[in-house]
């Protein structure tokens, strides 16, 4: 039960972040939207920015089992993309919020996470150290954090190049 009214406070967030016009979320805002007290929104989280990392935690969790699914690294890559692409426009409003630095935190360690679990899947940098392996993966992480700060419509156009090039940066600096 308390798993799925943690869901049930996550959506909520979501769905505020999306239709809010205002920059800042409140757990006054979420209590109301899924008809909870504060102390229900306490019990499960002790403010929002664990709200936060607890979304970003199931959310590497299902994107690294769907991607998965699709079998091969690069379309792995691309479904992590996708993910980004589409989560963009709430994520930019909660980073302009009163919770921007942490959220960004939390992003750049769920982005570091599953490139993380991404790279040991595919095979790459096996003949790494492994400071060599934490370095390289935070490049790749602070080199896709950018592109997905900026994206545009013709990046949108241009996915399967732009995931085929940072797929091949990957392998290169692997050495595969």
């Amino acid at each position: 039960m308390a798993a799925d009214m943690k869901t049930t406070i996550a959506e909520a967030a979501v769905r505020l972040l999306k239709k809010n016009q205002r920059r800042r979320l409140t757990v006054k805002d979420i209590v109301e939207e899924c008809h909870i007290t504060r102390q229900a929104f306490y019990y499960h989280f002790a403010d929002i920015p664990e709200l936060f990392k607890w979304m970003l935690e199931r959310g590497t969790e299902r994107m690294i089992s769907e991607s998965r699914v699709n079998g091969d690294p690069e379309s792995a890559l691309k479904y992590f993309f996708l993910v980004g692409i589409n989560a963009g426009p709430s994520l930019k409003k909660g980073l302009h919020g009163a919770y921007g630095e942490e959220l960004e935190q939390l992003m750049d360690q769920y982005v570091y996470g599953f490139l993380e679990q991404f790279s040991e899947e595919a095979g790459l940098y096996q003949d790494c150290s492994v400071a060599e392996r934490r370095l390289i993966l935070r490049y790749h992480s602070g080199g896709i954090m950018w592109l997905l700060k900026g994206w545009t419509e013709a990046d949108t156009k241009n996915l399967d190049h732009i995931v085929g090039e940072t797929y091949r940066m990957m392998k290169i600096f692997s050495g595969v």
